[in-house]
């Protein structure tokens, strides 16, 4: 039985975007009086489930970090969005060590996973049109265009203090969500889409 590059990579990225959605709205319903308009995401880093919190996002940062490795072993033209995806995990991983009472060393690696996570959803779409073999077909890749257009936007609005009535929390959600959708639906691209490098063989 051959275990594939490319659907590893894709467990992993489905697992690190689904385990941090569960770990976020479980954070949320423990921390009592937490408002997803009104508190930044990161506060869940400080609050009383900050365990939960620090812990999926880290663990979201290090899934990433080896589900890129093995999509780099399925798809080695592809280095931008190799760069992209490595870069979104070290901010993830950072925002789990880098709690907001690190001031701005944690606005930093937020900025990092923000900035690079709506990247690499578009990446995961562009790169494709230089390479003869297309990593990402339609229609996924208009969804996932959108995504990384939707992400980087709100992540425009979020810098500029514009929260289109939705509270600091919820314009940060408008950030966050759009990677998450786009990480766990490639990944699932990804589990299904055929290609020939072997990470394992068995008989």
């Amino acid at each position: 039985m051959t275990y594939s590059n490319g659907k590893v990579a894709g467990v992993l990225f489905f697992i690190a975007a689904s385990q941090f959605v569960l770990g976020l709205i479980v954070s949320e319903a423990l921390y009592s009086g937490y408002s997803i308009s009104s508190n930044y995401i990161s506060d869940l880093g400080v609050g009383p489930s900050s365990s939960i919190f620090n812990s999926s996002v880290f663990l979201l940062g290090l899934l990433l970090i080896i589900g890129t490795y093995f999509l780099q072993r399925a798809f080695k033209e592809y280095k931008v969005l190799t760069l992209t995806l490595i870069l979104t995990a070290i901010g993830a991983m950072g925002v789990g060590v880098f709690t907001e009472n690190f001031g701005t060393i944690h606005s930093v690696v937020s900025l990092i996973a923000f900035l690079f996570g709506g990247l690499s959803a578009i990446f995961s779409v562009v790169s494709s049109y230089a390479y003869k073999f297309k990593l990402v077909k339609t229609p996924f890749s208009i969804i996932a265009v959108i995504l990384g257009v939707m992400c980087l936007g709100a992540l425009v609005l979020f810098t500029a203090n514009i929260d289109l009535s939705l509270g600091v929390g919820g314009m940060e959600r408008m950030i966050v969500y759009p990677i998450l959708m786009w990480g766990a639906g490639f990944g699932g691209y990804l589990m299904a889409h055929p290609e020939t490098g072997t990470t394992e063989q068995k008989p």
